[in-house]
């Protein structure tokens, strides 16, 4: 970290979570989500409409009953989880590099976290956005808040974006031994699936290089395994709408797989750098009940690499070269 000429901060940025598991909390929260044009590339006139007519009124209700699955007495997992890491990466760096934690969406937000750390001294900021794979849906997003916040001030700190980590040796490293300890504690399975968050497929013909860095992911992470061809695939899940997103989807490609007579699979989402609503509640509960009701045995789920020790070193070292 190059902090000799100015004290240097870091903020940590996810994506947002409702502050309760609540139809009104959620809508809140997905009324400043889908709003942003990075999340919903379509014009305003016509997405707008939809958003306030259909999926406001209706979709929240629906989404309570999911959280509610996966809410603990320490509220959101996805809050829960990035607070962990926020500490965690504090004790790590010491007291003379202090680190926020925002969201892109929702509480505690990127404006806020910016005015902490300065507030704490920092006069040059590493913003880390937890999404390893770039996209304009996500990272972008980040990027956006962070230079809209800092617009109307006259002095501006110094700005180093860490923009993806999809290939970095310790983020494959952390996630290869994860798989590990897994199936150290749980046995071996008949194969690991890989599973992204998809995005529109419209997104990826524009340029969004998102699908290149999960597969690159994807590939590092079977290779840091010694898995052979057959042994592991990449799928992509939690679509919404009508119009194509990344294929295969998961929700398809599990049947089929118990279909094909796996009975024991393995299923990690390295997208994710915490477990939160389509990881815990998504992955673990629906689509692991999709399997066995398929005729598969048992989806075991691969947690997040969350606030583990190897996980919490890569976020430094990536902090440490910006």
């Amino acid at each position: 970290m190059n902090n000799t000429q100015s004290p240097t901060g870091v903020l940590l940025v996810n994506l947002g979570t409702p502050s309760a598991p609540t139809p009104a909390a959620i809508r809140a929260y997905l009324r400043q989500f889908l709003s942003d044009p990075r999340v919903v590339e379509l014009p305003r006139a016509l997405w707008l409409p939809v958003l306030h007519g259909f999926i406001l009124p209706f979709r929240p209700g629906r989404l309570a009953e999911a959280y509610g699955k996966v809410w603990g007495p320490d509220g959101s997992p996805l809050m829960a989880w990035s607070l962990r890491q926020c500490a965690a990466l504090q004790a790590r760096l010491g007291e003379g590099v202090p680190v926020e934690l925002a969201m892109t969406y929702g509480e505690p937000s990127i404006p806020r976290a910016l005015q902490k750390l300065e507030q704490r001294g920092a006069q040059r900021i590493v913003v880390l956005p937890l999404y390893p794979q770039y996209s304009g849906t996500t990272t972008s997003a980040v990027f956006d808040a962070v230079f809209a916040a800092l617009r109307q001030r006259r002095a501006l700190p110094d700005i180093a974006t860490v923009g993806s980590y999809y290939d970095h040796p310790a983020y494959i490293a952390a996630l290869a031994q994860s798989v590990r300890a897994h199936r150290s504690a749980q046995g071996a399975a008949d194969h690991l699936l890989i599973s992204f968050h998809s995005i529109p497929q419209a997104c990826v013909d524009r340029g969004d290089p998102y699908q290149r860095q999960c597969v690159a992911t994807a590939q590092l992470l079977a290779q840091a395994l010694k898995l052979k061809d057959g042994e592991w695939s990449l799928s992509y899940q939690s679509r919404l709408g009508n119009q194509p997103w990344l294929q295969p989807y998961t929700d398809i490609v599990l049947p089929q797989m118990a279909a094909r007579g796996l009975r024991k699979l393995d299923v990690i989402c390295p997208g994710f750098a915490a477990d939160c609503l389509e990881t815990l509640e998504e992955v673990a509960i629906r689509y692991a009940g999709l399997f066995t009701g398929s005729g598969g045995e048992e989806l075991r789920y691969v947690p997040a690499l969350n606030d583990r020790p190897d996980h919490i070193a890569m976020m430094a070292a990536l902090v440490g070269s910006a």
